[in-house]
């Protein structure tokens, strides 16, 4: 995947939507393409994408108008129509009416003698779908400043902002997951980078919003030397709030943990959830007071390259049953920065991670 980086202090929803659609409009046209061919090769008619996309849209323009505003200014920009842009950006919604597997990795650490969150996160996705990822500084119209990486397209993915809140993304699947088109969870993410300062404020933001889709979103924040974290799993049967256990440390791959919600959930064993899980609990003890290229050698353990979280596409399978490990990711909250390096944990152990 090759990282592309856009600055933009750009405060208007519509004007930053077309900055990124003059920039981008290759990547653009080819993300939306490429997701719109997925979606048939899953079976999904495009009658149904289109419907869903639509009542998604709305719900989005109804919920945050300016995110609406700034898929619209995409599309404009990028010369296609809003609904392939705004495709993208409910990809997952779309994605419920033919749930795969999924696969990430989220490992979050509050040290409990204070100072800032240790955190890692791998994003496993299909290579085939994504050539090209976007690395986003944007100002707010509340001069509130934000740092994400997200697909073109879809309104954020993992990032940070200056109020010293930074959140990880992980995709869920629950029984109650439908194809009404609800809230996209990628504008979910992205509102709470906006807006929330606070833990409690993510989740109230969560609960704002009427989802047709799961995910869960793993908030962390440093604020005078003290840190919080939480996991915010979200279904349409509603959201629960998972703090981290009590040596600090907050473990979530693709299954749900909250009681309440666990028991629908629908996640396929093909997806090694529960391995990733455990793998990540175990390895923890060594990530505690890392760095960030320490803290993905030590997520590896010591099975190192072939460790589960480290994905490798299987190129004997088709496009759609290939996943692999496109970015890990580390977030620096006191510093207002993210951490990279597009790859598994281990190439980002052995080559370093660059800032953004």
């Amino acid at each position: 995947m090759k990282l592309h980086t856009l600055r933009t202090t750009t405060t208007d929803s519509r004007d930053r939507g077309r900055e990124i659609g003059t920039r981008y409009a290759d990547q653009v046209r080819d993300v939306s393409a490429r997701y719109l061919a997925h979606f048939k090769v899953l079976g999904i008619p495009e009658t149904t994408v289109r419907d869903i996309v639509a009542h998604s849209h709305d719900a989005l323009r109804d919920w945050c108008p300016g995110l609406a505003e700034e898929s619209d200014g995409i599309a404009e920009a990028s010369g296609i129509e809003p609904w392939q842009v705004a495709a993208v950006g409910a990809r997952t919604e779309v994605l419920a009416a033919a749930p795969g597997k999924g696969e990430c990795t989220t490992a979050v650490h509050i040290p409990p003698a204070g100072g800032p969150p240790e955190t890692i996160q791998t994003w496993d996705w299909h290579d085939s779908l994504t050539p090209d990822g976007l690395l986003l500084s944007l100002v707010t119209a509340t001069r509130r400043r934000v740092k994400l990486f997200t697909e073109f397209g879809t309104a954020a993915k993992i990032g940070v902002n200056d109020a010293g809140l930074g959140l990880h993304f992980n995709i869920l699947h629950h029984r109650s997951d439908n194809t009404t088109g609800g809230v996209p969870v990628h504008a979910v993410a992205r509102r709470v980078l906006e807006e929330a300062t606070t833990v409690a404020e993510a989740r109230d933001i969560v609960a704002s919003a009427t989802v047709s889709a799961s995910t869960v979103l793993t908030v962390a924040t440093c604020r005078d030397g003290r840190s919080a974290a939480a996991s915010i799993e979200m279904s349409p049967a509603g959201f629960a709030v998972v703090p981290p256990d009590t040596d600090g440390w907050l473990i979530h791959t693709n299954h749900f943990l909250a009681p309440g919600l666990a028991g629908g959930d629908t996640g396929i064993p093909e997806s090694v959830s529960a391995e990733r899980y455990d793998h990540a609990y175990a390895v923890r003890g060594g990530m505690t007071g890392r760095s960030a290229p320490e803290r993905a050698a030590a997520f590896c353990g010591g099975d190192g390259a072939a460790a589960v979280v480290c994905v490798r596409a299987d190129d004997a399978q088709p496009d759609h049953e290939r996943w692999s490990t496109l970015l890990t990711a580390s977030l620096d909250l006191p510093g207002v920065a993210l951490e990279y390096r597009a790859g598994t944990p281990d190439a980002a152990a052995r080559e370093g991670l660059d800032r953004f």
